[in-house]
């Protein structure tokens, strides 16, 4: 059987050269992975030359498949393959290639030629499923390039940075470092296993160690570490660990800055809305005081420990809901909803404040870059949603419908006290700081943002 060949174009506002380097740094494989698919690296991802090889598993379910390629055809700044050595399809072999069209343009494009298992049956069975996830997967790819190269070339900057990242193995954490490193800066991250890699530095929140070497010569350290507010319910001892690993930790990180010979020129600390606490319909901004409740308790004083460098410019960006189906609260609502099972919780009347995973990394980037950036920064997309809204929008989005509720005691029933914060509470924040610096957000709309997110478009 013949192979099948899919192509897919975009047009670029950037020279050839650099999306072929962006392509080729350190990273690329992660940003270019959809949030909706399990595919891990079992290994090194391949470098951009002929002959290097990986080795991708496929998760299907219970099911993984294990995907080796190998990079061929190598043409420095201008294209070049890979193609499957064994995997799940019978062959693979696609070709990128950047066309400079005039100067400060280019073309990317993407040409996949592939034939399926079993031949025309396999075609007969499975053909219009594979175009379709194609056309998914392509068309999110072509999203964050273009995205992710437009704001490296936004920041106008000739001189990398050297970045220091904690939590670098969480959502945030992995999609941030994968951001910097394909636009060419270091990234170092703090571990508190044993560092295997170069750029990797052992800590340990508990006892307030860190590794002095990691916080020498740096431009900029992001601390994004913290237990998971949402990880079981509020026990006594789940609530001491979730307060220890903000506050405790900050302060081992603040510490090891204080102590470095050549300190950062900036300290981007994330932060919760939790600060504001439930606060029913009122507009709540970055001078609006603070709340009531354990989170708010907990923010305040993880912000206060930030707060502990002189001379040097700190942010603290106040989260809201972070949407990606890799994690959080999407990725726990994702199955009942899909289900048909999914519905408001409580009233639905409770404002939710939400920020979809790339505008969280374009967030944190503009903090890096922004000097008139400083304090607490509201990180939250410009049109909060009630619950209820949220979960019309959601079922539109997956075409399923959205009637069953939740009522507010079967939410305290299975979550305790962290329904209350959580689930029930209100929050209706504005991203006022980020827009008076000019930060453009990628997806200020729910629906385009959780179509982005699940591949829906």
């Amino acid at each position: 059987m013949n192979p099948i060949e899919f192509r897919r174009l975009l047009e670029l506002n950037t020279e050839a050269d650099e999306v072929f380097r962006w392509h080729s740094r350190p990273g690329a494989f992660e940003r270019l992975g959809p949030p909706w698919d399990k595919v891990t690296l079992d290994g090194p991802a391949a470098r951009l030359v002929a002959g290097d090889r990986q080795v991708a598993v496929v998760s299907l379910g219970p099911l993984k498949l294990r995907w080796h390629s190998e990079i061929t055809e190598v043409e420095a700044g201008r294209q070049f393959q890979d193609i499957q050595l064994s995997g799940p399809f019978a062959s693979w072999e696609h070709t990128h290639t950047m066309a400079g069209e005039r100067a400060g343009h280019s073309t990317l494009e993407d040409r996949v030629r592939y034939t399926l298992p079993l031949g025309a049956l396999g075609e007969a069975v499975a053909g219009r499923f594979v175009r379709k996830q194609l056309q998914r997967l392509f068309a999110y790819r072509h999203r964050i390039t273009e995205q992710d190269l437009q704001r490296h070339q936004a920041a106008d900057r000739s001189t990398p940075m050297d970045i220091l990242v904690t939590g670098a193995s969480g959502l945030v954490g992995r999609a941030l470092c994968a951001f910097l490193t394909t636009g060419g800066h270091r990234v170092r991250k703090l571990v508190r296993r044993a560092a295997t890699e170069p750029d990797e530095f052992r800590w340990d929140p508990k006892e307030g160690a860190v590794d002095a070497a990691a916080v020498e010569g740096l431009d900029a350290v992001v601390h994004l570490a913290g237990e998971n507010i949402a990880a079981g319910r509020w026990t006594d001892e789940q609530k001491d660990r979730i307060r220890s690993s903000r506050v405790d930790g900050t302060r081992s990180i603040v510490n090891a800055i204080k102590a470095a010979k050549v300190k950062p020129k900036a300290f981007i600390s994330a932060s919760a809305i939790g600060f504001y606490g439930d606060r029913g319909d009122e507009r709540l901004n970055e001078e609006s005081a603070p709340g009531g409740g354990f989170l708010a308790e907990v923010v305040e004083a993880w912000e206060e420990q930030s707060r502990g460098i002189e001379d040097i410019r700190t942010v603290q960006l106040r989260f809201g809901v972070i949407l990606s189906p890799a994690g959080g609260a999407l990725a726990k609502m994702l199955l009942p909803f899909q289900m048909g099972g999914g519905g408001r919780i409580g009233t639905g009347k409770q404002w939710m404040s939400w920020i979809a995973l790339d505008d969280v990394v374009g967030a944190i980037h503009h903090s890096l870059l922004t000097e008139a950036l400083s304090g607490p920064v509201n990180a939250v997309a410009p049109n909060p949603m009630t619950n209820a809204e949220y979960t019309g929008i959601l079922g539109a989005v997956l075409n399923r419908p959205t009637i069953f509720p939740m009522p507010a005691f079967a939410a305290r029933l299975a979550f305790g006290e962290m329904a209350d914060e959580l689930l029930l509470g209100s929050q209706r924040v504005q991203p006022g700081r980020l827009e008076e610096t000019g930060y453009r957000f990628s997806y200020p709309e729910l629906e385009g943002a959780l179509r982005h997110q699940l591949g829906r478009t």
